[in-house]
């Protein structure tokens, strides 16, 4: 796996393109001089762990014949104090609608944030990763 990035202009506004050639906008947040123009890094992460945990759930559910017709990801982030600003705490938030079995799919978002998602495997361990969900 490789990413490149590459600077767009004189302020913090890049753009990260995969071996598919797919680009993403990348920014930094207006107090520091970013221009909007991008997603920030710590939302790209945000973002990463969301898709990571959505794909290992729908693929939990579909192996569990559980019917599964949508579903939407919320994940909201708490920051600590540090100059880094490090996420100290973590909320994936599933909205699931179909015909679902509540027990298999708390079984299911555990296996996801702790058995299969790369990203939630990859974050530093002092980051608290909680786990809400809905089902319609």
């Amino acid at each position: 796996m490789k990413v490149n990035l590459k600077r767009v202009n004189q302020a913090f506004h890049y753009e990260a393109k995969n071996e598919d050639k797919i680009i993403v906008n990348i920014d930094a947040n207006p107090a520091i001089g970013g221009e909007g123009k991008g997603a920030r890094p710590m939302e790209l992460v945000l973002m990463g762990l969301g898709g990571c945990a959505s794909i290992d759930l729908g693929l939990i559910l579909k192996k569990q014949r559980q019917v599964l017709d949508d579903y939407q990801v919320e994940v909201s982030a708490t920051r600590d104090e540090t100059p880094s600003k490090a996420f100290k705490s973590i909320n994936v938030h599933f909205v699931l609608t179909g015909s679902l079995d509540a027990d298999k799919v708390e079984k299911a978002i555990d296996l996801t944030l702790t058995k299969y998602c790369s990203v939630a495997l990859s974050l530093n361990k002092e980051i608290e990763i909680t786990a809400t969900y809905t089902i319609k």
